[in-house]
C-alpha cells in the first residue's frame, strides 16, 4: 500500500511539473509543443517480404513487413482485394508487454492504422481482382513492436505505409481455366497517396504532437488525425476517457495538416532512396 501511495505521489508531482513546463511552452525533453522526434525510415530491410520499412521515432522502433498472397474477397467486397493490418508488441520491447495473444492495446494499433491507410484509399484494391467474386490478391501487413518509448501509432503507421509504397508483387496471368499463373515480371502496389497520422495528447490543457512513454503516463486525452497529400482528413481515432475541446480538435486538425506534409516528404525521401 506505502509504494501504491507513493507511486501515485510520485506520478501527481510529475504531472504538475510536466503541466508547469508545457504552460511556459517547453516539455521534459526539451522539445517544443508541436516538434516530433527525430524520424528515421529504411525500407527494404527484410529480403523475403515483398515489402518492408523498420521506422524509429525517437526511441520508438517498429518494424512492419508485406506479404501478398492469392486468395478469395471477402463476401460483402467481391470486386476488391484483401488488406489486413497485424500488429505486435514483442515481450522484449516493454516491460509491460506480456507473450500471448495481442492485448487491447495491440488490437487498437492495428485497427486504427488500418483504418487510416484503408480510408485514405492509399491502395486501389479494385486493382487487386483478378477473377471477381473468387481470386484476389491479399495484402498482409505485419508489424512488430521492437521498443516502446511512446507513439506507437505513428511509429506504426510511418512503417505500414513506407512498406506499403515499396511492395513489389509477380506479375500474373488468368489462364482461359481459371487459373492463377505467375510471371517472372515484378510489379509496383497500386499506391497512389500518402496517408499520415498525426497524433496528439493533451496534458492539463496543453496539446502535444508525438507523446513519449513519459507524457503518455500523465496524458487526458489522446486523439490521432489522418490526412492525405491534399491535406485532407481521412480518419481519426480518440482514446482515454478525457475530452477534448470544439477549439482542442479544430487546432488539432489544423496542426495534423501542417505535419502530415513534413512526415510526408520524410516518407517519401525514404521511399525514394530505395528506388
Amino acid at each position: 500500500m506505502a509504494v501504491s501511495k507513493r507511486s501515485f505521489i510520485m506520478e501527481h508531482l510529475r504531472k504538475a511539473h510536466m503541466i508547469e513546463l508545457l504552460a511556459q511552452g517547453r516539455r521534459l525533453d526539451g522539445r517544443a509543443l508541436l516538434d516530433y522526434r527525430p524520424i528515421d525510415i529504411k525500407c527494404n530491410v527484410i529480403q523475403k517480404a515483398n515489402g518492408s520499412a523498420q521506422v524509429s521515432l525517437g526511441n520508438t522502433q517498429v518494424i512492419a513487413g508485406v506479404k501478398i498472397e492469392i486468395g478469395a474477397p471477402f463476401p460483402d467486397t467481391p470486386d476488391k482485394g484483401l488488406l489486413v493490418v497485424n500488429a505486435e508488441i514483442l515481450p522484449l520491447a516493454s516491460p509491460y508487454a506480456e507473450p500471448g495473444p495481442p492485448d487491447e492495446d495491440a488490437i487498437e494499433l492495428s485497427r486504427v492504422v488500418d483504418r487510416g491507410v484503408r480510408e485514405s484509399n492509399m491502395i486501389d484494391l479494385s486493382k487487386l481482382v483478378l477473377i471477381p467474386g473468387q481470386k484476389v490478391r491479399a495484402i498482409f501487413v505485419d508489424v512488430s513492436v521492437l521498443n516502446v518509448d511512446g507513439n506507437l501509432i505513428d511509429a506504426t503507421s510511418y512503417a505500414v505505409v513506407a512498406a506499403l509504397l515499396t511492395t513489389k508483387m509477380p506479375e500474373v496471368e488468368v489462364t482461359p481455366s481459371g487459373d492463377i499463373k505467375e510471371k517472372d515480371g515484378m510489379i509496383q502496389l497500386p499506391a497512389s497517396k500518402i496517408p499520415v497520422s498525426v497524433t496528439f495528447a493533451r496534458i492539463g490543457e496543453a496539446m502535444v504532437v508525438d507523446p513519449d512513454s513519459e507524457e503518455e503516463a500523465v496524458m487526458d486525452a489522446r486523439i490521432t488525425l489522418t490526412t492525405v497529400d491534399d491535406g485532407h482528413l481521412c480518419a481519426g481515432q480518440k482514446g482515454l476517457a478525457g475530452g477534448l475541446t470544439y477549439e482542442q480538435i479544430m487546432f488539432a486538425a489544423e496542426t495534423a495538416k501542417i505535419k502530415g506534409q513534413e512526415i510526408r516528404e520524410i516518407i517519401r525521401k525514404a521511399v525514394s532512396s530505395v528506388g
